[in-house]
């Protein structure tokens, strides 16, 4: 049998180089795709770290021993010095009270005037069937907003179907740990390496707090705490002290 010497034009030479270079661009889209799914489905309960925004889980120790599962989603955001990670712009703590099988969510949000979440969350407890969230204010200018508070906690009380702020009195006697991984808890969760948080990892975590507000709840002022934050007032969107006239005006009239 004769050979055929078949001769390609130029055309049908770059179409099939052409359907080569494709089907390569094709095999290369399809790995990519299956990376990115396997990404997403391993960071489904950790939440997006690095981008932006996590989600885990931890086990919370109440007041009478009782236990009870927490989802705490964080977000970051906001203004912050180059180099250095945004702060918290909004957080939340969602779980479902047992004795009526309610689901509450509780939301720590962007605050404009602040510039970040207000709070730091130190606690969630139930008391009576009762909710109840202890915060402390997330650095001078939220601790001014709340009305300078010592000790240094903005305390909330599920009732109503609403969080309402109460007062350090109307706090149960009984409730007095922090139960919450306190401080920058997206980091530590990722330092861990898991989705789920004990509350024997959350203690030994939060062992290593020095401040005592945040060992304990206190009861009686703390010292110290209202002098290293210096006295605010917000004025026309923009926080002015001691040392600025307007400030100084305000501040002498509010007392009086």
């Amino acid at each position: 049998m004769r050979k055929l010497n078949v001769m390609l034009s130029p055309l049908t030479r770059m179409e099939g180089r052409s359907m080569r270079t494709h089907h390569g661009m094709l095999q290369r889209i399809t790995k990519l795709g299956l990376l990115l799914m396997m990404g997403v489905s391993m960071n489904a309960d950790a939440g997006l770290f690095g981008l932006g925004g996590t989600s885990w889980k931890e086990e919370v120790l109440l007041h009478d021993g009782g236990r009870i599962i927490v989802e705490r989603s964080v977000e970051r955001g906001g203004r912050h010095e180059i180099g250095q990670q945004p702060p918290i712009k909004e957080e939340s703590l969602a779980f479902t009270l047992p004795a009526i099988n309610e689901h509450i969510t509780w939301k720590n949000e962007f605050s404009k005037d602040v510039g970040f979440a207000d709070f730091m969350p130190l606690l969630l407890d139930i008391y009576q069937g009762v909710s109840y969230v202890v915060t402390t204010p997330a650095g001078c200018l939220s601790y001014n907003k709340w009305g300078r508070p010592n000790p240094p906690y903005v305390i909330f009380k599920y009732q109503s179907k609403a969080w309402q702020r109460i007062t350090i009195q109307e706090l149960p006697a009984e409730i007095k740990t922090p139960n919450l991984i306190v401080g920058s808890p997206d980091n530590n969760v990722e330092k861990l390496g898991t989705s789920f948080v004990k509350a024997e990892a959350i203690q030994k975590i939060n062992s290593s707090l020095r401040q005592p507000q945040y060992k304990t709840i206190l009861r009686e002022a703390v010292r110290d705490v209202e002098s290293s934050c210096p006295e605010m007032v917000f004025y026309k969107g923009a926080w002015v002290g001691p040392g600025d006239s307007i400030g100084k005006r305000m501040m002498d009239s509010g007392k009086k």
